[in-house]
C-alpha cells in the first residue's frame, strides 16, 4: 500500500517544520514560505518522517491516505 500526501496550502502558516521533518517530501515556496509537496507518494523509508511532519505542523495542514 502506498502513502499519498496532501496539504491544505491555504491554511499553511509557513513555519517550515515539515521541511525540517521530511526534506525529501516537503519544501517551501520561495515567495511566501507556504508548503510545497515535492513527493506526494513517498517511499516506505520516509513514512516515519512524514508522520513526524504531521505531528510537528502547527497548522495541521498535512494529510495522508494510508498507511
Amino acid at each position: 500500500m502506498t502513502m499519498r500526501v496532501t496539504v491544505d496550502a491555504e491554511r499553511c502558516v509557513a513555519s517550515g517544520m515539515c521541511v525540517f521533518s521530511a526534506p525529501e517530501v516537503f519544501d517551501q515556496d520561495e515567495r511566501d514560505g507556504v508548503v510545497v509537496v515535492l513527493r506526494d507518494d513517498p517511499g516506505e523509508d520516509q513514512y516515519d518522517e512524514v508522520h513526524t511532519a504531521i505531528r510537528n505542523c502547527p497548522a495541521q495542514v498535512i494529510s495522508v491516505d494510508a498507511p
